[in-house]
């Protein structure tokens, strides 16, 4: 069943959404998209070194996504706005990872498929991975959820209740650097953010937790992955931006549905 691209391809999705849901939930509670942006953007920079140093490029993406992450944790709030920061960062890291690219002697690589993604192109050990992967987040989104929750919601009573809220941005910080590296395969650098962010702002509507949020946040990830790669083989065009307008059409749904109420 396997040697079928399109099965490997519908698990690589749904191992990439079912594993965003509940992060992207966080990134959205705390107003970090930007910095899953910026993580993101870093992914390029992992890929060129990791090609250059004949590494594995996931690797290469884990690497360099937790430095930038843990860079980013590091220096916000010593001085420069952190939309500022942030700003740099993932703008920076971006350029440089394009240039670095082209400094490779000798590579041919095709960005298109690092910057967009081309889930049509995933093999058994990119699957193998992206569901490691997957598994490696759920856990410790499930292990780390009322502490996370706790320093999310109020990070001085988190505080007063024995939980380091330092310590769960870190948490959060693992967890956003490892769907980084297992998500660039599907869509892109470029689109990664979006794909945490879009299926839950979408869910936030129609749920009253934070535990059914992450629940209906799954479940349009996972009906975003599946139905994005059906319409993009049926109208042939790009896998992943085809997976971000599904779920952005499904916040448009959502959002007018709040209106409405």
């Amino acid at each position: 069943m396997l040697d079928d691209f399109m099965v490997r391809a519908a698990l690589a999705g749904l191992g990439v959404a079912l594993a965003a849901a509940p992060l992207g939930c966080f990134v959205v509670w705390r107003r970090m998209a930007y910095f899953g942006d910026a993580t993101s953007h870093a992914a390029i920079l992992g890929v060129a070194l990791a090609l250059a140093l004949e590494l594995p490029v996931t690797g290469g993406v884990l690497a360099v996504a937790l430095a930038m992450a843990l860079a980013l944790t590091a220096l916000t709030g010593r001085g420069v706005s952190s939309d500022a920061l942030l700003g740099v960062f993932a703008h920076a890291a971006l350029a440089l990872g394009l240039v670095a690219v082209s400094l490779v002697p000798g590579l041919r690589v095709d960005l298109m498929g690092y910057l967009v993604g081309d889930i049509l192109a995933v093999s058994r050990g990119d699957l193998g991975l992206i569901w490691a992967g997957a598994a490696i987040v759920t856990a410790l989104m499930a292990w780390r959820w009322s502490p996370l929750l706790s320093a999310t919601l109020s990070p001085d009573l988190a505080q007063a209740a024995g939980v380091n809220p330092r310590r769960e941005q870190l948490v959060l910080t693992l967890a956003l650097a490892v769907t980084v590296a297992v998500a660039i395969k599907v869509v892109g650098a470029l689109l990664i953010a979006a794909l945490l962010i879009i299926p839950a702002a979408a869910a936030r509507p129609l749920t009253r937790t934070p535990e059914a949020m992450a629940c209906v946040a799954m479940l349009i990830g996972a009906g975003a992955a599946l139905g994005g790669l059906l319409v993009s083989f049926a109208l042939d065009t790009p896998t992943g931006p085809t997976i971000v307008s599904l779920a952005a059409a499904v916040f448009c749904i959502t959002q007018s549905l709040r209106a409405r109420a």
